[in-house]
């Protein structure tokens, strides 16, 4: 097995904080990781009573992450229908892919000139780290705890960059906008696991020694890559079925659960 990767980033960004002690933040935590995990897969209906019973707390708890969860991202509801995982249409990632890109190509031309070169060191080997993972969860492809930890891996190196372009604002606005998480979920819905033997090296490598409009346009690549084998991926979906559930009407019969 790979050897687990220690490097974290020395801020804790929002997405990494410890869970709230509370019953709703403990709850939160754990149906995003199951959503994360393809546990619970896209489409889903999630019902309130259902989740309390199998995470044996009241119902209180369980609606309000999943308002949180809704706000995110992963999660999305229809009122008098109910609360689904969310199934991402093409726009949605399209749209959220541009924002990414605009904020990420950002910090890596940010990055060139304010890191230090232990930081850009550190990317360096973050990045061989991510690829050796991704490479063998390829060969685990029903292990979910690993691909689990392998995406959260993924996360905290494109966290670090935005941290060592030290610029607070823009690292917040990845966090708020949760990009991130919702690239991780698109990831897991189209089951995209391969991402090639050194796609994270060469980013990580111009990122180190290019100028700051070399380590752009090398964001740009990277962020669009991705965007195209997702997108790839979503005639393996059920068209029928989300956009039935999105023409859906209200009423007696679908209250939420």
């Amino acid at each position: 097995m790979a050897a687990v990767v220690t490097t974290t980033p020395r801020l804790k960004p929002a997405v990494f904080r410890r869970a709230p002690a509370s019953l709703a933040g403990r709850a939160y935590l754990e149906l995003r990781n199951q959503i994360l995990k393809g546990e619970l897969p896209a489409g889903v209906v999630l019902s309130r009573r259902r989740l309390a019973r199998a995470l044996r707390v009241s119902v209180p708890p369980v609606a309000e992450a999943l308002l949180h969860l809704e706000h995110d991202g992963p999660v999305e509801s229809k009122p008098r229908v109910g609360t689904r995982v969310r199934v991402p249409t093409r726009r949605d990632i399209e749209d959220r892919s541009q924002l990414r890109e605009a904020l990420e190509t950002q910090a890596a031309r940010l990055l060139v000139a304010r890191a230090t070169a232990a930081e850009k060191q550190e990317l360096l080997e973050l990045g061989r780290q991510v690829d050796r993972l991704y490479a063998e969860a390829e060969q685990r492809p029903e292990d979910r705890d690993f691909l689990f930890a392998v995406h959260t891996h993924h996360m905290k190196l494109h966290l670090r960059i935005a941290e060592a372009a030290r610029c607070p604002v823009l690292l917040e606005a990845i966090e708020k906008e949760r990009v991130l998480v919702f690239s991780w979920l698109c990831d897991t819905v189209v089951q995209r696991r391969s991402l090639g033997f050194d796609y994270h090296v060469r980013l990580t490598k111009v990122l180190a020694a290019g100028t700051p409009e070399q380590a752009a346009a090398a964001m740009r690549r990277h962020i669009q890559r991705g965007l195209r084998e997702v997108l790839a991926g979503l005639p393996g979906l059920d068209p029928g079925a989300h956009a039935r559930w999105r023409s859906k009407k209200g009423g007696p019969g679908n209250q939420p659960g």
